[in-house]
């Protein structure tokens, strides 16, 4: 890390108190943090190299973020009738923010664009018809916005620019059992598509950018010599990190965090060398982790438990532990611990395994976050159907 960075944001951690959180009732305090924090990520940009083995010292775009408690929101969602709704849940309760789509999981970008980059590259689904109406919508509401971007499960940029993508011997874009594509990590192209897709959205009003699939594909390992790609003599892993830094130094300077999604138990095993994650490594290149620890996704035995579903508790609080163990030796690069909690019923595990989400496990997910000092989190729904009468304190 650079010297100079870190004690200048350790400095200035002291001046005014914590260098993540602004006193919450001074609006002049507020604006000179952000001031000054703004100032320092600029300078800070023409300074960084991007290397896996050495992250920049963290400066908080937003010190006076709230915390955040959100829901996950589909782009058809945020474009049609269940908006109302959604917006009713966060005016009625103490959620405060949307992960909306705006790059999804086939790749379509969710709304109208006049960027003709990202026109080239990509498409647009126009799901959010209007996206600028949206934003005036949500800040009424007074929701903290998350952009969600999707970023190497990407079948149309795969379709669309084979030489991005994995290709099998005969030239054919590669595709798994699920008939998704994934474009490259080693490719720049994909680096700077991606991050002009968020920069749009840090211009449309998002305060934070959320990327998801930041790796390769699951079994990577075992078709990689098979496969048709290009790449550099760095690890996978490394691309990876090295990625997420480059997307930081490009966005913090517009007053965006940057946050990545990556699997629960990734707290708890080493470096997933396969598909290129490393849990310490991309925190250490980002303002805010979430961990995806559904209850659900753990297999039996995890701690302790024979049906993890069937005890979210334990399971969160276990996997809560993990995570702060993980990266508490990262001392000023940890970031804010955000999850990813589950709110649907997970009845493919069949029967005797799971059990029906409601209330209780809910209250439970965040009750086993609170005993773990984690005050932030997320609730993935995919039809965005949300429990009632969840007290999310």
């Amino acid at each position: 890390m650079n010297m100079f960075w870190a004690l200048l944001a350790m400095a200035w951690g002291t001046f005014s108190g914590t260098p993540a959180t602004a006193d919450q009732g001074n609006q002049p305090f507020q604006s000179l943090t952000n001031s000054f924090n703004t100032a320092i990520i600029q300078s800070q940009k023409d300074q960084v190299v991007i290397d896996a083995d050495n992250p920049p010292a963290k400066i908080d775009p937003q010190p006076d973020a709230p915390v955040v408690k959100g829901i996950y929101v589909t782009a058809y969602s945020a474009g049609g009738a269940r908006m109302t709704s959604l917006l009713d849940l966060m005016d009625n309760t103490e959620l405060n923010s949307m992960v909306i789509d705006i790059k999804d999981d086939l790749g379509y970008i969710t709304y109208p664009t006049e960027n003709k980059t990202l026109q080239e590259m990509g498409k647009s689904q126009p799901f959010i018809r209007d996206i600028d109406a949206l934003m005036k919508r949500l800040q009424k509401h007074d929701v903290y916005p998350i952009a969600r971007v999707v970023v190497f499960k990407d079948t149309i940029l795969a379709k669309k620019n084979p030489e991005l993508s994995f290709r099998n011997k005969d030239g054919s874009v590669w595709a798994n059992g699920k008939g998704d594509s994934f474009v490259n990590p080693y490719s720049k192209e994909v680096w700077d598509y991606n991050i002009e897709i968020a920069k749009e959205a840090a211009k449309l009003g998002f305060k934070e950018i959320q990327f998801d699939y930041v790796r390769f594909p699951e079994g990577f390992e075992t078709r990689a010599d098979a496969l048709k790609y290009t790449k550099s003599d760095k690890s996978r892993v490394d691309i990876v990190a090295e990625f997420v830094q480059y997307a930081r130094k490009e966005l913090e300077p517009l007053g965006v965090r940057v946050s990545v999604d990556i699997f629960g138990y990734a707290a708890s095993v080493p470096a997933a060398e396969g598909i290129g994650q490393d849990f310490v490594k991309i925190s250490e290149n980002v303002d805010v982790i979430s961990p995806m620890v559904y209850p659900s996704h753990y297999s039996t035995g995890w701690y302790g438990v024979k049906d993890p579903d069937k005890d979210p508790y334990t399971t969160i609080k276990g996997s809560m532990k993990d995570t702060h163990k993980k990266l508490d030796p990262t001392k000023e690069l940890k970031p804010v611990i955000r999850p990813w909690i589950q709110d649907f019923t997970a009845s493919w595990l069949g029967s005797g395994h799971y059990i029906k989400y409601g209330k209780k496990q809910v209250e439970d997910q965040i009750r086993a976050m609170k005993d773990m000092d984690v005050d932030e989190y997320l609730l993935w729904n995919a039809s965005n159907r949300y429990t009632p009468d969840v007290n999310y304190k």
